[in-house]
């Protein structure tokens, strides 16, 4: 009898993980998602032709191994005038689009986009990574320039000596000034807690070795600025160009899925994980439930592979659980995540002084909003994304994100009393007219973003505990309470499916994805 592997949630790691079984074992995948969609929170939704992105997801990767399974699966757009370099294993090769082999179908294909993330602050636009140019020397005026530089200088030469914080790790790479315009407020509205309560892993993660000077550099100096969608020189804050599909990033998750069940995986919707089974130390089978029948199934297996929250697997696992595990896992926060997709028939503005409005024509893909007067953290613009993903493209299509916890009254709000607010907002920041308005819609997302505060800096409790069920791998972002990216997501799938086929139970590797600058690439190859 071949070997089974259950695995739980069918966003980014679920699905690589089942696809690399598939390719390289004789262990046949089973997929429980809890939703009725395919993807995660990499899902694209469409609403009335209009496509949203849940987050935004660009592709790109520091990884050969993941820009090659992407590709396998989408290639590159034909394109008449564009050469794309691409780094795999130690090799560059250069794919030149106009001789490459055309994909089967137009409609799959990536695209390659170029990035443009600004902040909104002082109802002005400044680069992100801020970048001291003359026009953000202008915007802020002489007064913020002199305190932002003298600020900056006193962090490098008296640095804070211990990074405990987001906070301490923010200051001592731009200084408090910069900190404190740019970085505290968008910070806590995704977070809903002070900097300073959040632990400074989350900025290693996220930001990595991002600081003032090298955003200078970048800006200043003679750089990797050509098409090298790899990017492995490149902080991950400072890429210039990334990959898209055509109809977004669920485009991707829905063709993986559709070639795992073509080669005898399966993929069960709408299934919630109720119990794991632990049988003499090892996970020996699950039970979940139907959510819209209620009818429970229990299924046995051999490997077991888990994104869902820690918090529900270890509330979710049988037999005899430690009291601090459990302590540990109730004590997991998270951030639920609202986006508000608005249809106007522009973006515009209104000029102070003669009343006019005006068009305007953005090409940011996010755009992160610091005012403090309103509550949406950031702004997709999905025509800059692809302009694919609106079903008329004269049509402004975007997506204005809201970060809460499923407790707050915010998230307990009617649909409609969110879309007027988000409407409200929009206009009151001084980006669209409500006479444009054309639709809106309201999704929610819970569980987004786990969170590094609440018991987080104890997690090594769960991380021993978990690793000792030799056939359990956790693994994505809510799989192991990391804010990985779809990338990092990836590598953990991939990681552990090379340790099932080398017979490794070491799960250290797992762990170390996105802690290194390369993701372990040379143990990959």
């Amino acid at each position: 009898m071949p070997k089974t592997a259950i695995i739980i949630g069918a966003g980014p790691a679920g699905l690589t993980a089942a696809y690399e079984l598939l390719e390289r074992t004789d262990i046949v995948p089973i997929i429980l998602e809890r939703s009725g969609d395919i993807g995660g929170i990499a899902k694209t939704v469409n609403y009335k032709g209009n496509r949203i992105d849940m987050g935004g997801h660009r592709f790109f990767s520091k990884s050969d191994r993941v820009m090659k399974w992407w590709l396998s699966f989408m290639p590159l757009e034909a394109s008449a005038d564009q050469q794309i370099t691409i780094r795999y294993q130690q090799k560059e090769r250069t794919i030149d689009t106009n001789s490459a082999a055309q994909p089967k179908d137009e409609d799959h294909v990536m695209l390659v986009r170029n990035r443009l993330s600004r902040i909104y602050f002082l109802r002005k636009f400044f680069s992100y990574p801020i970048q001291l140019s003359f026009q953000t020397l202008r915007h802020l005026g002489l007064k913020r320039t002199i305190a932002i530089m003298f600020s900056y200088l006193k962090a490098r030469l008296f640095p804070r000596k211990e990074e405990k914080s987001l906070e301490d790790f923010l200051v001592n790479r731009f200084g408090y000034q910069l900190y404190d315009l740019f970085f505290r407020d968008y910070t806590e509205k995704v977070w809903g807690v002070p900097c300073n309560r959040i632990s400074a892993e989350w900025g290693a993660q996220r930001i990595k070795k991002i600081s003032l000077s090298k955003v200078l550099a970048h800006a200043l100096l003679p750089g990797k600025k050509n098409g090298d969608i790899a990017q492995k020189g490149t902080e991950t804050s400072l890429i210039e160009k990334f990959l898209y599909p055509k109809f977004g990033p669920g485009q991707l998750w829905e063709a993986v899925a559709k070639d795992i069940e073509s080669r005898g995986g399966k993929i069960l919707l709408h299934q919630k994980v109720d119990q794991l089974t632990q049988t003499d130390n090892r996970i020996s089978s699950i039970t979940s439930s139907h959510a819209q029948t209620g009818e429970k199934m229990e299924l046995q297996g051999d490997y077991f592979f888990s994104t869902m929250p820690v918090q529900e697997l270890i509330g979710g696992l049988t037999g005899d659980i430690p009291a601090e595990v459990r302590e540990v896992a109730a004590g997991l926060q998270y951030r639920d995540f609202i986006t508000v997709g608005v249809l106007l028939k522009q973006l515009s503005t209104v000029d102070t002084h003669t009343g006019k409005a005006s068009t305007l024509d953005l090409k940011d893909n996010w755009i992160y909003i610091q005012e403090k007067d309103v509550k949406v953290g950031r702004l997709q613009l999905f025509r800059n994304w692809s302009p694919y993903m609106v079903k008329d493209p004269s049509h402004a299509w975007v997506g204005m994100e809201y970060f809460c916890n499923d407790t707050d009254g915010f998230w307990k709000m009617s649909d409609e009393a969110i879309r007027d607010l988000a409407i409200d907002e929009l206009t009151r920041i001084g980006l669209a007219q409500k006479e444009d308005l054309i639709d809106a819609v309201v999704l929610r997302m819970e569980k987004t973003y786990p969170a590094y505060f609440g018991t987080y800096n104890r997690f090594d409790v769960l991380r021993r505990f978990t690793d000792q069920f030799p056939n359990l791998f956790l693994i994505g972002r809510n799989g192991m309470h990391k804010y990985n990216n779809s990338d990092h997501s990836m590598l953990t799938a991939m990681v552990a499916v090379d340790n099932i086929c080398e017979g490794v139970t070491d799960k250290s590797n797992l762990w170390e994805i996105n802690t290194e600058q390369e993701y372990h690439e040379e143990k990959n190859a």
